[in-house]
């Protein structure tokens, strides 16, 4: 359970103006003393706060934090679910996956054990990105989930140019650029027997405020939204996603991976580039040539044959 003090500490400090320790106390009901030590905890989760001597304290930029309110502003009929601290918005919805309904979601703003594709692990600072976990129930069984994460990925993609971003691309299998480095990623976690309906958890983060502290983290160039928009505003990246991942969803569940292919192909970050694959320990270089009607990387080898890739296990890199 994350802290109502720290909650009412981050929302009184959103605006990014500075504020007093001494009114801080006094407007929460704790001692200077608590405030001082909340806010190192709040450094620790990820916030970039600043320290003056007569001023108090203030955030290095404003915080757009997310509430029920704002987020029905477009009402689903599926249920949302929305936490302050949630290890992993997609662990919470694989535990709800056998009573969950098609669209249900599930936000969090801060996870403490978010997970990315292979085993990483996804860095969450508090109220500054966006986790996002869709569920989706697939009838046609698990073959019929073949190519799920490109779709996402357009779906995405045109949810955020919606808000007039521009400069996306697509990275196969999962990932999202804005301007060459990576702006968000998706892990879609697939339970279910052969032969029956499969329950679909798709796990979304977007880089929207990054914070100077975590950035030192990350080992790979990346982007955030905060260049596109003065103060992201979450809540309504979020119902943009949201809309867009329903209507997404339903064309998926009724045509498969087939209207979105030539919607990727348009946004391919590698495409007719020299690229590296990895594949386990092995390594094959070679330019890549977009995907086929199934979601699997082509890849044209210096032998001059075309060979087809699928499977998690894949990973790609642009070569230098």
């Amino acid at each position: 359970m994350f802290p109502v003090i720290r909650q009412q500490l981050i929302a009184a400090l959103s605006d990014g103006q500075f504020h007093s320790g001494a009114l801080l106390a006094e407007q929460l009901g704790v001692s200077r003393a608590a405030i001082h030590n909340h806010i190192e905890s709040l450094e620790e989760m990820g916030l970039d706060l600043y320290r003056v001597k007569g001023k108090g304290y203030r955030l290095s930029r404003p915080l757009s934090l997310l509430t029920p309110e704002a987020l029905a502003a477009e009402a689903r009929p599926a249920p949302l679910h929305l936490f302050w601290q949630v290890e992993s918005t997609n662990g919470y919805m694989l535990e709800r996956a056998k009573r969950a309904v098609n669209g249900e979601a599930c936000l969090a703003e801060m996870q403490t054990s978010g997970r990315g594709r292979r085993g990483r692990t996804w860095v969450s600072p508090i109220a500054s990105h966006l986790y996002l976990s869709y569920f989706w129930r697939l009838d046609q069984g698990l073959a019929a989930a073949a190519g799920l994460s490109l779709a996402v990925g357009v779906v995405l993609c045109e949810a955020l140019e919606s808000l007039g971003v521009e400069g996306l691309s697509l990275k196969w299998p999962n990932d999202i650029y804005l301007g060459g480095k990576k702006l968000a990623g998706i892990l879609v976690e697939v339970s279910g027997q052969q032969g029956e309906a499969c329950e679909l958890v798709i796990g979304c983060g977007v880089n929207v405020s990054m914070p100077e502290s975590i950035a030192n983290r990350i080992d790979q160039p990346w982007a955030d939204l905060s260049g596109e928009w003065e103060i992201p505003d979450r809540n309504q990246l979020a119902r943009a996603i949201l809309t867009h991942l329903d209507q997404g969803l339903l064309a998926f569940e009724q045509e498969g991976l087939a209207p979105f292919v030539e919607r990727w192909q348009q946004r391919d970050q590698f495409a007719n580039r020299p690229v590296k694959l990895l594949l386990g320990s092995q390594t094959l270089e070679g330019v890549a040539r977009g995907i086929d009607q199934q979601g699997h990387l082509l890849l044209a080898l210096p032998d001059g044959t075309v060979k087809r890739f699928a499977g998690g296990e894949l990973s790609l890199r642009a070569r230098d």
